[in-house]
């Protein structure tokens, strides 16, 4: 293997392992969703998955389930954005910005 390809293999080794790092690293973070003024909050973890959905008593009226509905889908997507935002964030300091697939 010649000198150059051995050490974009190394490099490539590196950013594998600081990417793995990262992506623990995120697994740990939240990202907080709200909707209804605080009504409805749900908080999503680094692996996209809730982990706390609080609904204050206010937002429940059983003659608009509808309403509930779509408070509780706003405050998933917020959070599911702001999630995918600090992810997105951490991983193009590692990337230089490069979309690499799964990460």
């Amino acid at each position: 293997m010649a000198k150059g390809m051995h050490q974009l293999m190394k490099e490539a080794q590196k950013m594998q392992s600081k990417m793995l790092a990262m992506q623990e690293e995120l697994e740990k973070e939240t990202a907080e969703g709200t909707a209804g003024g605080g009504a409805v909050k749900v908080v999503m973890n680094g692996k996209q998955q809730i982990t706390s959905v609080k609904i204050e008593k206010q937002a429940v009226d059983p003659n608009d389930v509808e309403m509930l509905e779509d408070l509780i889908m706003a405050a998933v997507n917020q959070a599911h954005d702001a999630i995918t935002a600090k992810s997105s964030e951490k991983m193009g300091s590692i990337t230089g910005g490069l979309n690499i697939p799964g990460f």
